[in-house]
């Protein structure tokens, strides 16, 4: 009888332990990659400086309901620090189809199986620095869950682009939060977190 129960109990243990692998591998190792004019300010959920950026204060949002690591998608050249003129450049860059040269790599992106993308609605779609850190990856197999910060226009072509740049990647609904209301888009942003984890 002893020797039973000591085998059931066995199992048991074992049983658990594939169902919580199996969860873990379900759920997916997440990477938070994100481009924000204002910089690399609130990186893992750390404010490190007072002028944080609209679309860099929802990463930091996601990155702490996640758990997930972090990416800061910084162009090698930085947009002036005149919004006008940085929309000028912006302009430029997409009626060009430009590719903007971006700072460092993913370590390891392979490990990665979702991908939140985030980044501010410039001329109706993402600027153009985010379309090179698409191409500079394969994307097969992975999932990414698109997000952005507006003033009136949401999430634009921005998601049907990204389909485009990654047609092997499983591009998921995303979440538009206009600009003046991030602060207090806690709770929006937690409903789709969670929405989406059921979905991996």
């Amino acid at each position: 009888m002893k020797y039973i129960l000591t085998f059931i109990i066995g199992i048991m243990i074992l049983l658990t332990g594939e169902n919580a692998m199996a969860q873990k591998k379900a759920e997916g190792k997440v990477l938070v990659a994100y481009f924000s004019r204002r910089g690399n300010n609130y990186c893992n959920g750390e404010i490190k400086n007072l002028k944080v950026g609209n679309t860099e204060v929802i990463a930091g949002k996601i990155q702490k309901l996640t758990g997930g690591d972090t990416f800061y998608i910084e162009t090698v050249k930085p947009y002036p620090a005149d919004y006008h003129e940085t929309t000028q450049v912006a302009k430029r860059e997409l009626s060009g189809n430009a590719r903007p040269a971006i700072k460092g790599k993913v370590n390891d992106m392979q490990k990665y199986d979702v991908v939140y993308l985030g980044y501010p609605n410039w001329w109706g779609t993402m600027p153009m620095a985010v379309m090179t850190f698409l191409q500079q990856y394969d994307f097969s197999g992975k999932t990414i869950i698109p997000f952005c910060t507006h003033e009136g226009s949401g999430l634009g072509s921005s998601v049907e682009d990204i389909k485009k740049a990654c047609p092997k990647a499983v591009v998921k609904k995303g979440l538009a939060i206009r600009g003046s209301n991030v602060s207090s888009a806690d709770k929006q942003v937690a409903e789709w977190v969670k929405n989406n984890k059921g979905g991996f």
